[in-house]
């Protein structure tokens, strides 16, 4: 059986941080996609929805 070809029909971006421990990073992941969300559409990432490692979690 034939794979289903997947079609990208909206545009993405994808975005790696790296960074210590406790210095921003979620923050400003939030921030952009906040930001491209408003200005492209779709939906916003909130801060605690980007940190949900259970590392992350315990460190709080």
């Amino acid at each position: 059986m034939a794979k289903e070809k997947f079609e990208r029909n909206k545009p993405h971006v994808n975005v790696g941080t790296i960074g210590h421990v406790d210095h921003g990073k979620t923050t400003l992941t939030a921030a952009l996609t906040r930001v491209c969300a408003e200005v492209w559409g779709g939906s916003a990432i909130a801060f605690d929805g980007i940190d949900n490692a259970p590392e992350e979690r315990e460190r709080g």
